[in-house]
C-alpha cells in the first residue's frame, strides 16, 4: 500500500506538464556564466565558507533569475580554505524564473555540482495560461527533466499534484 509521502508522477498530461515546469534545453542553465546577486546586506563568514545575502535578494545566471528574502551560499572547503560555490538555499518568497516560466515557492536548493534546483512549499509553476501546482519540483538544469510532486494522496484529496492547460493558447492576454 502507498505511503502518505508517495510521490505523484503526472501521466497523459504529463509531457504538457513537464515541458511546463522544464522546457528541455531552454531550462538550461551556463555554469560557466557568472552569478550576479544584489541584496540590501551581505555577510561573509570565511570559516564556514559560507555568504548570507538579505533582504530583496535577486541572484542572475545567464537568462535565468532567483528572487529570494534571504539567500546562502556555500562553498567548497579545500585544504586552503574555500573552493568555489557548493549550493545556493533560497528562503522567503522564493522566484524562480526564466524566459518561459515562472516558479513560486517557499525555499530552494540549488546545487552547482548536479546542476539541479529543488523547489520546495507551495510550489506553483505559471507559463502563459497554464499553471501547475504541488509540494516540490526538482529541475535538473542540464537535460530539462523535472519531476512535481506532492505528499498527498487519493482521490479529491487537496494538495495533490494539478496542473491546469491550456494547449493551444499563448501567454495570457
Amino acid at each position: 500500500m502507498p505511503s502518505a509521502s508517495r510521490k505523484f508522477k503526472l501521466a497523459g498530461v504529463a509531457a504538457a506538464a513537464l515541458m511546463l515546469t522544464a522546457g528541455g534545453a531552454q531550462a538550461q542553465l551556463d555554469p560557466r556564466a557568472p552569478l550576479d546577486i544584489t541584496a540590501d546586506s551581505s555577510e561573509v563568514i570565511q570559516s564556514q565558507c559560507l555568504s548570507t545575502w538579505s533582504g530583496a535578494v535577486e541572484a542572475l545566471q545567464a537568462n535565468t533569475r532567483l528572487r529570494a528574502d534571504t539567500v546562502r551560499i556555500y562553498s567548497a572547503k579545500t585544504s586552503d580554505g574555500c573552493g568555489g560555490s557548493d549550493r545556493l538555499e533560497a528562503s522567503g518568497q522564493v522566484y524562480f524564473v526564466t524566459p518561459e516560466r515562472t516558479v513560486r515557492a517557499d525555499s530552494a536548493v540549488y546545487a552547482f555540482n548536479r546542476q539541479s534546483i529543488t523547489l520546495t512549499g507551495n510550489v506553483i509553476v505559471v507559463q502563459g495560461r497554464s499553471v501547475v501546482r504541488g509540494d516540490s519540483l526538482t529541475i535538473n538544469t542540464r537535460t530539462g527533466q523535472a519531476q512535481m510532486a506532492s505528499n498527498a494522496t487519493g482521490r479529491n484529496k487537496a494538495g495533490r499534484v494539478r496542473g491546469v492547460f491550456y494547449p493551444n493558447q499563448g501567454a495570457a492576454r
